[in-house]
């Protein structure tokens, strides 16, 4: 789960709160799940909504970020012919935006859809099809083409 918490976090240290925070709400709800599923998936939820709240209380999340904007953070990257490492990936994940990244996390890795994810970020689908689109093109730039 902290691989979870990584991916919407800047910092190990803001990961480690909100892993503490998700397991804490775990902990406190763990007679509401019914077995049905498996255990890790509801877990999982409950991480992510743990990173989601985290984001809404610190106010990081933006809903319109220019591209252009950006641009000046994209990392330089040393990669050259060689895959990848998760590590290396993960590290790619948190350079991006917070609004980037929680739309990017919420829709490629965890499955929502675009609807899901405009209830759960009060936002609107247009704004999350818009936030993941301007995230792909952040990290067609970061990446270099395979």
């Amino acid at each position: 789960m902290m691989g979870v918490c990584l991916r919407y976090c800047e910092s190990q240290e803001e990961a480690e709160d909100v892993l503490q925070n998700g397991f804490v709400s775990v902990f406190e709800n763990i007679q509401t799940y019914k077995g049905t599923g498996a255990f890790e998936g509801w877990v999982r939820k409950i991480i992510v909504n743990a990173a989601l709240t985290n984001i809404r209380k610190n106010k990081k999340f933006k809903q319109n970020i220019a591209l252009e904007k950006v641009d000046f953070m994209l990392p330089s990257l040393t990669h050259t012919g060689e895959e990848f490492a998760a590590k290396d990936l993960l590290k790619i994940i948190q350079t991006l935006p917070p609004g980037f990244r929680t739309v990017f996390n919420l829709y490629a890795i965890e499955g929502y859809s675009h609807k899901e994810i405009g209830k759960k970020l009060n936002i609107s689908e247009g704004t999350s099809k818009s936030q993941y689109s301007r995230a792909k093109a952040y990290l067609q730039k970061i990446i270099p083409n395979r």
